[in-house]
């Protein structure tokens, strides 16, 4: 492998791929590139709460019926207001926070109807992303999305409730298999009181709900309460090995290597769970940039429209458009199908759900006036109606001006967008080449030729 395919592969991992204008990175050694990745990663910037303030429950109970729906319909469109600015903070911001942030969103599976609750979360996943496990650990434990969620809220020392201690260590910490029932119950008495303020709508610790008796807990006893629990989890091996083996299936291979996956645990461990220590350890791994990792995994939804984005320089012109995107392939945001989360790879893909993936792109393509009108298009407005009013266009012109000098478009774009080799010989691109009458066409006509192709759901 070139040196260039390796920078390309990392991007395509570590972020959503390479905007035209970040070309200039092939020319750095692996690296290079992974400490550029750390390096802008280290700015955190919070997504901005929408300027609305919910109100207190003694003025929701004096409301009408129509007033406490209007309300909650108020509170859904700004969740997806929310939703949309992680979208674009994806596409601008440094992707390496982003790229894990995702991972994380999905480890720590929960739906966040309202959007303060969404702001909250997204916010501190953001900020804890690259940070130490074990602090995210614990701030997920203590965010309200995640106590409404998992039923923290009814765990009281009179009757405690396990949802959370038990997706904690299944889901979260340190898999199946590695605890008993009994770890859970105690577990779950050790986070009674852990509640939300109604009034304020944060985290809030209720002594009286609490249950300050004696625990025992994987092998120890004590007066554990919910900080200790996750200390004793933190404790185990097992635990790092469990979340190398997640963070080995998203970043390298469905397939996991459980040689490189206990390689990748012991550094996560022995660092004490920091996280950016074990993400340095696998990017700058040779066997990361092995061919058998190369073009294996399908990109999820977000990956697909973000790296779009970020190719074509997308104009979303109508909001509905990116919710639209997320719905019909399978993964909106705030709302995974349940508590372990989107399942990946190949349950991203189905025959409709490729059909429209790669329909997509033609019809950003056939709305951006150039001369290429293409069949599938026009058939994906025909089946679904609702793909007209989908106002997606692009700025071809940054990517046009990357590649305007080379002298083998074929070779240089084709490196550029797939991660897996394809037989471009004798194909349908042909026929946009044929209408092509200037470089800057033929480099459109590759665009399409190639985002329409199944192997650029690949990376």
């Amino acid at each position: 492998m070139t040196n260039q395919e390796k920078i390309y592969h990392l991007y395509a991992r570590a972020g959503f791929g390479l905007a035209p204008e970040e070309l200039n990175q092939l020319n750095w050694n692996v690296e290079k590139a992974v400490q550029e990745l750390f390096d802008v990663a280290q700015v955190y910037t919070a997504l901005k709460k929408p300027d609305f303030e919910l109100p207190g429950r003694e003025a929701v109970k004096v409301m009408t019926k129509e007033e406490r729906k209007q309300l909650k319909k108020k509170a859904k469109g700004l969740t997806k207001e929310v939703n949309l600015e992680w979208v674009e903070c994806m596409i601008n911001a440094p992707v390496l926070r982003e790229k894990m942030s995702l991972f994380w969103h999905s480890h720590f599976a929960c739906t966040s109807k309202e959007f303060d609750r969404a702001i909250h979360q997204v916010n501190t996943i953001r900020k804890l992303a690259l940070g130490n496990f074990k602090d995210l650990v614990l701030a997920i434990a203590r965010d309200p999305s995640m106590i409404f969620y998992l039923n923290n809220q009814q765990n009281r020392k009179s009757s405690p409730n396990e949802n959370f201690a038990r997706e904690l260590m299944e889901l979260f910490t340190i898999g199946r298999g590695n605890y008993t029932e009994r770890d859970i119950k105690e577990a779950a008495r050790a986070f009674t009181g852990w509640f939300v303020n109604k009034d304020t709508r944060v985290f809030e610790f209720k002594p009286r709900q609490h249950d300050f008796g004696n625990k025992t807990f994987m092998g120890k006893t004590g007066r554990f309460n919910g900080e200790d629990i996750i200390d004793i989890l933190f404790e185990k091996r097992e635990t790092a090995h469990f979340i190398s083996r997640k963070v080995y299936r998203y970043f390298v291979n469905d397939r996991v290597n459980e040689t490189h996956v206990r390689e990748l645990g012991d550094k996560f461990y022995s660092s004490k769970y920091d996280i950016s220590a074990m993400l340095k350890h696998l990017f700058t791994a040779p066997w990361f940039y092995d061919d058998k990792n190369q073009g294996t995994k399908i990109k999820s939804p977000i990956e697909l429209f973000v790296g779009l984005s970020k190719v074509l320089k997308l104009d979303v012109q109508n909001k509905s458009a990116v919710f639209f995107v997320q719905r019909a392939l399978g993964q909106v945001l705030f709302n995974p199908p349940n508590v372990a989360g989107w399942p990946g790879g190949q349950a991203w893909i189905d025959n409709s759900t490729l059909l429209l993936r790669c329909n997509l792109v033609s019809l950003i393509f056939d709305r951006t006036q150039i001369d290429f009108k293409t069949k599938e298009a026009f058939e994906a407005q025909q089946r679904n109606p609702r793909v007209k009013k989908l106002k997606l266009t692009a700025d071809l012109t940054p990517i046009t001006k990357a590649f305007v000098a080379s002298q083998d478009l074929k070779k240089d774009l084709s490196t550029y967008l797939l991660r897996c080799k394809a037989n471009l010989n004798n194909s349908f691109i042909d026929q946009f080449l044929a209408k092509a009458t200037s470089k800057e066409e033929k480099i459109k006509a590759w665009l399409l030729g190639l985002m329409t192709m199944p192997e650029y759901q690949m990376c």
